[in-house]
């Protein structure tokens, strides 16, 4: 058993996979831990989100002195029981971190009810399980979160090496490590932003192993959806749900094209996948009004935060909010698709100094826009020239250029549902390019390179 496994193992294409896999999580790791390759300015990776960050550290804080689950386990910040001119040290960020790293304790406590909070909760139970100083450990969940993420994208770069070869692959690899987006959220304890990825990742390896449906499949499909959503809206809430969603979907548009879908298959594995989402994501809502009620008195109130959150995200009255959502209400989804769409994927300025202003912001800022004309103007030569390709060729590569038309809607349904918090959070919500548009785009500009040199080779021949 052990010497044919690892005979399996040595074989060549089997080594490359593991030196693919040991190579991609090890340069994702060093970008998203240290920033390493510079994509993003080192103050504000230093920085980025700190402040929803601080609601974990606070979580953390709270179990420690009450229990994990008190609060109803949501995360949230606290008030420390001296005065803040006398805990907290000038070098020190926030109070929350201090309060964590200096052991002290709260005297008031007040949740953040959007979400469930599965992230505080998890990292509430490793710092009382690992026996190593506040600051110790904080260094470990930061290595343990930014390895999770580098593992989730390294999962995705392999399918597009077994799908597409190792030029493909590597096209996505270094679209991921030159996205500065997805580098300062990377690590982000609040984030998590493997999770966000986890649905899309079941669907792609468990369409990949079974090509031939039958019922029982449809069933465990439903069921894998569900365990992943489950995940995903416990560590990290609600937060950028539809983009997940439709994430979730995009390998059904590529199999159903690869593999020629009948209707009847459509219908089912887009029913199993409703079911299956559509559950976990009610049970966690019933979970979080429990969670909420726990704090407020009632499972009312938290029914009332989840209608209460949900309109000012959207498109509710503004009249019935607050002043300052008034902007974010009365905005058109128009204006913030294209402040999403003017966004910087990667900027060159980190890299070269000059003096030219043009330069400086439209030449050397690689935007959103520049990137979705660049798949533009790939498509459609790939589309033509795929007529002149083999069956299976051809398939795979209409396949993948559906497939990164569709996932241009997993960013784009935030942008335009939750447009009123898109208008407000314009300091973050660019990471949904990543998700998982620029990725696919990058693998059809590897594909097409390919297929361009073998145009050119044969010509040449």
């Amino acid at each position: 058993m052990l010497t044919s496994q690892l005979k399996y193992l040595s074989q060549p294409d089997h080594i490359k996979k593991i030196g693919i896999w040991v190579v991609s999580t090890l340069l994702l790791f060093c970008g998203f831990y240290t920033n390493l390759w510079r994509v993003a300015e080192q103050n504000w990776f230093d920085n980025h989100q700190k402040d929803t960050e601080s609601h974990v550290m606070g979580r953390m804080v709270k179990s420690r002195q009450d229990g994990i689950f008190s609060a109803g386990g949501l995360n949230g910040w606290g008030t420390a029981k001296i005065t803040d001119t006398e805990w907290i040290p000038p070098t020190e960020s926030t109070p929350q971190y201090t309060a964590y790293l200096h052991n002290l304790t709260f005297d008031k406590f007040s949740t953040y009810n959007s979400q469930p909070g599965g992230q505080g909760i998890i990292f509430s139970l490793l710092d009382r399980l690992i026996p190593f100083s506040p600051q110790k450990k904080l260094r470990l969940f930061y290595v343990l979160t930014a390895l999770l993420s580098a593992i989730a994208l390294t999962f995705i770069i392999s399918w597009f090496y077994e799908e597409f070869g190792l030029l493909t692959a590597t096209f996505v690899l270094g679209s991921a490590l030159l996205s500065q987006w997805l580098t300062v959220f990377g690590k982000n304890l609040w984030w998590c932003s493997w999770a966000f990825y986890l649905p899309m990742i079941a669907v792609l390896y468990f369409l990949k192993r079974h090509r031939v449906p039958s019922n029982r499949q449809y069933l465990w499909f439903g069921i894998l959806i569900f365990i992943s959503m489950s995940i995903k809206c416990f560590i990290n809430g609600y937060e950028y749900i539809t983009t997940t969603l439709i994430m979730m979907m995009t390998p059904c548009i590529y199999y159903a094209v690869v593999d020629k879908w009948n209707r009847q298959q459509y219908l089912k594995w887009t029913l199993a996948a409703v079911i299956g989402s559509g559950v976990a994501i009610f049970l966690s809502l019933i979970m979080l009004c429990i969670q909420i009620g726990a704090v407020k008195g009632g499972f009312v109130d938290g029914i009332e935060h989840v209608i209460w959150s949900f309109g000012k995200r959207t498109y509710a009255n503004a009249e019935d909010f607050p002043p300052v959502y008034a902007a974010s209400l009365d905005a058109g989804p128009l204006g913030v698709v294209i402040t999403y769409m003017n966004g910087v994927f990667f900027d060159l300025n980190n890299y070269f100094s000059l003096e030219n202003t043009f330069v400086q912001n439209h030449l050397f800022k690689i935007r959103y826009y520049y990137l979705i004309v660049l798949f533009i103007a790939i498509s459609v030569p790939l589309f033509l020239r795929s007529r002149k390709m083999t069956a299976e060729k051809r398939q795979q590569n209409i396949a993948l250029i559906w497939t990164i038309w569709f996932s241009i809607l997993a960013p784009l349904s935030w942008f335009v549902i939750f447009k009123a918090h898109s208008y407000i959070h314009t300091h973050m919500s660019f990471l949904l390019w990543q998700m998982p548009f620029t990725l696919f785009g990058f693998a059809m500009f590897g594909s097409a390179i390919i297929e361009w040199t073998k145009k050119t080779a044969s010509k040449q021949s």
